[in-house]
């Protein structure tokens, strides 16, 4: 196992080269996935009965329990931003236990993935301000007093930040962990250690990771518009 980006081709796109790196091909994985299974999903909701079984039942009770998290973390007023966070929890969540198949590097652990991501919670965090408290929003930048501007500027851009610092940080680091493991151990143990590291470093930590990324970036965006408490 790698941890280095390595880089498998380049795409020339108006003039502009782009790198086909592994965060590159594990993304299309992953939305190859997820594509895959929504469409599976689509073409049996057409089926579905009003009395709800077996597949059917797993489907409206994972959106359901989404729903509910969305509303007890952002409130009722922010619950038209579920669908897009229902995308980020599914495409994150699969791209942090990806890394139990060899040869797959999440694409978490490039920053440049989690830092895209945190870039999207920032302007949401922005535009829902704005919207819900309009001027009120902006005055608040200059609060307590305008000489302090500038720091809560850098305030506002520690958010986006730090939650894709927190999100790399730890995929990156279970990556290396399990490298290592896998040059450093005898080949026996390498059919024995892995499975239940990759059980914590892959699963148990990219499910926690998900919920935290995803966690707070709702009440951040809840925070600015302050509709969570109402």
């Amino acid at each position: 196992m790698d941890i280095n980006i390595n880089v498998h081709g380049i795409l020339n796109i108006g003039g502009i080269q782009v790198l086909i790196t592994d965060t590159i091909v594990s993304t299309w994985i992953v939305m190859g996935v997820l594509i895959a299974f929504a469409v599976i999903v689509r073409i049996r909701v057409s089926k579905w009965s009003e009395v709800p079984t077996g597949f059917q039942n797993v489907v409206e009770a994972l959106v359901e329990l989404f729903e509910n998290y969305i509303k007890s973390t952002a409130g009722d007023k922010l619950m038209f931003l579920g669908s897009w966070f229902f995308t980020v929890f599914i495409f994150i969540l699969f791209s942090n236990i990806g890394g139990v198949f060899p040869g797959f590097r999440p694409p978490t652990a490039d920053w440049s993935m989690t830092v895209a991501l945190a870039i999207v919670t920032f302007v949401l965090i922005q535009v829902m301000g704005v919207k819900y408290r309009k001027g009120e929003y902006i005055a608040s930048f200059f609060k307590p007093m305008p000489l302090f501007l500038p720091i809560n500027i850098i305030g506002e851009l520690a958010r986006p930040i730090s939650i894709s610092f927190r999100l790399f940080g730890n995929m990156l680091a279970g990556l290396i962990m399990m490298s290592l493991l896998y040059s450093m151990a005898p080949l026996v143990a390498r059919f024995v250690f892995p499975a239940f590291l990759h059980v914590y470093f892959d699963i148990f930590a990219g499910v926690l990771q998900t919920y935290i990324f995803v966690t707070l970036s709702l009440s951040f965006i809840a925070g600015a518009a302050e509709v969570a408490e109402k």
